[in-house]
């Protein structure tokens, strides 16, 4: 390693191949046990495809997600932050909307929901022209990729944030989910007597040179399993207050009731933009 040109990758296999061989000491690990576990690897690379990523799946079942995330924000870790896991369910190119409009684009039943967000930088200064793409399960907790009831990039939209830093659209209030357990990380839980719920969210990506590109989830608390999250990514941060309304909507009369609202902040950190590399396609 001592050869290695690149002074980062240096210490990072250094202490990679230091840990792992202190890994193999401390459990002892068996010649069988060994064979399993290069065949566990390479069948989560071969499970992973255009529309799965079960490495992902598997990084934030083990908590390595949310550590990495909680590590390069908020004051390299020292404070509170609304970045989040972005998840293995992102798409490049969702498609543009306007401010107030809807991003049902197929017949999904279920509660309305009112987002209205507000980006701002650590100061509390309003971030504007911030491109805002946001998405989420539908209330029966499939997102479109996976359900074929649904059109091409249903529950899914690109805002851009006004004068005031604000952004606001339309939906139908999501719910919790298993994550898929047909593979390698279905196998661990079951090992591990734990149960596969991520509690309901909406995800969002903010991008605005200048600043760290945002990745983040903003969590219902009133989910059942908001508590033990098999991806570990909830934080008191990242909690929303989804209000349930049991009288008309008096932005959309033609609502049914009851409907839900919800007003979340963003804090931006100052950064390079750059967009992660998408999970699926």
């Amino acid at each position: 390693m001592e050869r290695t040109r690149d002074p980062r990758l240096r210490e990072i296999m250094i202490s990679l191949v230091r840990h792992l061989h202190a890994f193999v000491r401390d459990v002892r690990l068996t010649e069988p046990e060994f064979r399993n576990a290069t065949a566990i690897l390479n069948e989560i690379g071969k499970l992973t495809s255009e529309t799965h990523n079960e490495a992902v799946l598997m990084a934030g079942s083990l908590g390595i997600s949310a550590l990495v995330c909680l590590l390069n924000n908020g004051d390299n870790g020292a404070t509170e932050t609304t970045q989040s896991l972005l998840g293995p369910f992102w798409r490049m190119n969702s498609p543009r909307a306007d401010n107030g409009t809807s991003i049902v684009r197929s017949p999904t039943p279920g509660e309305p929901l009112f987002v209205s967000g507000h980006v701002v930088d650590r100061t509390g200064r309003a971030v504007a022209e911030a491109e805002v793409d946001v998405w989420h399960s539908s209330p029966v907790g499939l997102y479109e990729n996976q359900d074929s009831g649904q059109v091409d990039m249903n529950l899914r939209g690109k805002f851009t944030t006004n004068a005031e830093g604000r952004f606001w659209f339309s939906t139908v209030k999501m719910v919790g989910y298993p994550i898929p357990t047909d593979g390698v990380v279905g196998r661990l839980l079951e090992a591990q007597n734990r149960h596969p719920y991520r509690p309901a969210h909406l995800h969002a990506l903010i991008f605005k040179p200048g600043f760290k590109t945002l990745i983040s989830q903003v969590y219902d608390p009133a989910d059942p399993n908001i508590d033990t999250d098999v991806q570990f990514g909830v934080t008191r941060a990242l909690m929303g207050d989804y209000v349930r309304h049991e009288e008309p909507s008096p932005g959309d009369p033609a609502a049914t009731t009851p409907w839900y609202s919800l007003d979340f902040t963003f804090v931006m950190e100052p950064g390079e933009a750059v967009l992660p590399r998408p999970p699926i396609k």
